[in-house]
């Protein structure tokens, strides 16, 4: 398993897709299966979430200063995603509004992730090279255990 943060961030990317589409595919009245993919949802966000405010964002803010603008812009969609993450850790999947704010969550992580993936993780790559992207990778696989699962005890669900 590589250890590059790059590609640790794009696998729980990867991961988070293959959760989404599960849920897009459950069938509307399949209750039992929706609360269980939003939990695993729930948890790989915050788990992601965490990484990124705490280890990743700092360091290429660091080796990369003109990503400044992106670092905060993506703060400000952690906020937002981590607000709906709570919202929908507390909710009835036979909720009205339980599937559209699934939805809604999944089309703002998609957002998220493009913008990430296309125009910023490039910039970073450059900026940071192999080895830097490495021992950050491991810093980010070392605190994946004690990393919290609550939304809101992430830095940006205050920002």
């Amino acid at each position: 398993m590589s250890t590059d943060a790059i590609v640790l961030l794009k696998d729980d990317h990867k991961t988070v897709e293959r959760l989404f589409k599960e849920f897009e595919k459950a069938g509307e009245k399949a209750y039992v299966t929706k609360r269980k993919l939003v939990d695993s949802i729930i948890e790989e966000l915050t788990v992601h979430a965490y990484l990124e405010e705490e280890i990743f964002y700092p360091a290429a803010r660091a080796a990369a200063p003109d990503t400044k603008d992106h670092v905060l812009e993506s703060v400000e969609e952690h906020h937002v995603v981590v607000w709906m993450l709570s919202e929908l850790a507390g909710m009835d999947p036979e909720d009205e509004r339980f599937d559209a704010k699934v939805t809604v969550l999944t089309e703002n992580v998609r957002h998220h992730v493009e913008e990430e993936e296309d125009d910023w993780f490039p910039e970073v790559r450059k900026a940071m090279g192999r080895k830097q992207l490495q021992e950050l990778g491991q810093r980010m696989l070392d605190a994946k255990p004690s990393a919290p699962r609550d939304p809101l005890k992430l830095p940006s669900a205050t920002a």
